[in-house]
């Protein structure tokens, strides 16, 4: 989620020069939709949560969105539909169960709805599962000893079934970064990464040198276990923050992508599957409205800034030359100016403390954290970008730069190395749209494109 959006086409173009060829819409966007006419870009496009009740009980809701949706892009020259996706991560426990039993009866609704507009040969409709749908057991915590858990399998049994019986993928998200924020310390860090510098995990005959792939197997000794041994896998979300935690930063970003980029472009698969695996990279832009629940690295999964520029180098080829991915061109800007602490303020400062706090809790605030980018900066330097940053998301409104005369504008950058005061783009540009939850993608072993979400 993002307060200021990139204009859609712009954003196309930029896929296109980086010849990203498949593509994720975790909503239905008319501008993105149009943005994506007479392109090759293939589109798995998203039913959000929200929407499922509705789906779920009504086979008219359904057919109504996909003739919306799906339908009215479907033709020589429109949108390369490929997938639907029914929802996003529906039994996540956080969520108490409140789509397990929706989901499923959407699914079919939806698929009913692609039969009678005569598409469901050419697009298919899946479910993208959170990795916590399934586990090892404490007394054989080895990929072979897999299984869905037993609170969902019976319900992620039948939809698998369904899955199977119409030639639709299972969809999971991993993110081995989330393993070692949430190890404690007791997870050993190279194990999230594709060096195999880690002590590497034995199952019987096979070792694992790195998370995924151990995640990965034991999703597929649970499809085995549910009678599904050749079920197709998508991964439909994986990637690396850059900022907002010790362990989130450019060098262990690249670190980890370019890691996963070879080893699926390698086409040697895992111990327990072979072959090319099909993954959806997670995210495209940085996006500095998202709840921060889950942590404060949540607004910085983007391979790309806020505004569009790569953030560090990728060889997305294989031919091990990393170069500068093309940025989004002809982003409109707003005025280079910050909103900085007033030096003459020192009567104020004692209001420092409290307006900080006021300003952070109503812009991003979340390099400042500890381990992030701007940890380093002092109180005062802690003052002037809370204020930017408020000032900057309030499009530089001259009121949103005054604190009660704590603050001032200046026509001079205070960013440092590490640290950056953005400058905001023009809300204009891209108004309506948030793009969001985006991300690049590698879609077997030769292709790549990205995940997007519009409002």
């Amino acid at each position: 989620m993002a307060t200021h959006q990139l204009p859609p086409e712009k954003v196309v173009r930029m896929l296109k020069e980086n010849n990203f060829t498949k593509l994720k819409l975790f909503e239905a966007d008319e501008r993105i939709l149009e943005a994506l006419l007479g392109t090759d870009i293939e589109v798995m496009l998203a039913i959000p949560n929200y929407m499922l009740k509705k789906m779920s009980e009504d086979l008219s809701q359904a057919a109504s969105w996909v003739e919306a949706n799906v339908t009215r892009y479907k033709y020589w020259g429109g949108v390369n539909i490929k997938y639907i996706a029914v929802g996003n991560e529906p039994f996540l426990q956080t969520y108490n169960g409140t789509y397990i039993r929706q989901t499923l009866p959407a699914l079919r609704n939806i698929y009913e709805a692609l039969r009678k507009a005569d598409l469901e040969s050419e697009i298919k409709p899946t479910v993208p599962f959170n990795a916590d749908v399934y586990d090892s057991p404490e007394s054989s915590p080895v990929p072979s000893s897999g299984d869905f858990r037993a609170e969902v399998r019976d319900d992620a049994i039948e939809i698998i079934h369904f899955l199977y019986r119409i030639g639709s993928p299972f969809t999971v998200n991993i993110y081995p970064f989330l393993s070692l924020y949430g190890g404690g310390g007791h997870f050993p860090e190279e194990f999230a990464f594709f060096e195999g510098l880690a002590d590497p995990l034995r199952d019987g005959d096979r070792l694992y040198t790195n998370v995924f792939d151990a995640n990965l197997d034991t999703l597929v000794s649970a499809l085995t276990r549910a009678g599904y041994p050749d079920m197709e896998i998508l991964v439909g979300e994986v990637g690396w923050p850059t900022d907002g935690d010790v362990n989130a930063n450019l060098r262990n970003a690249r670190r980890f992508n370019q890691g996963l980029i070879r080893h699926v472009m390698s086409g040697l698969g895992t111990p327990a599957r072979k072959g090319n695996i099909d993954v959806y990279m997670f995210s495209l832009l940085d996006e500095d409205a998202k709840s921060v629940l889950p942590g404060t690295f949540e607004r910085h999964w983007g391979m790309f800034e806020f505004d569009g520029k790569p953030k560090y180098e990728l060889d997305l080829s294989g031919s091990g030359e990393a170069k500068w991915l093309v940025p989004v061109e002809g982003v409109p800007y707003l005025a280079k100016k910050w909103c900085v602490l007033n030096p003459e303020a020192n009567e104020l400062l004692d209001l420092l403390p409290d307006t900080i706090d006021y300003a952070c809790s109503l812009s991003d605030c979340t390099s400042l954290g500890y381990g992030s980018s701007c940890n380093h900066l002092t109180v005062q330097g802690n003052a002037s970008y809370a204020f930017n940053m408020y000032y900057q998301m309030n499009d530089q409104k001259e009121w949103a730069c005054d604190f009660n005369g704590l603050a001032v504008t200046t026509d001079r950058d205070p960013s440092d190395d590490s640290c950056q005061f953005p400058v905001m783009i023009s809300s204009a540009a891209g108004a309506g749209f948030r793009w969001i939850y985006d991300g690049l993608v590698l879609l077997g072993a030769f292709s790549v494109g990205l995940l997007m979400m519009p409002s």
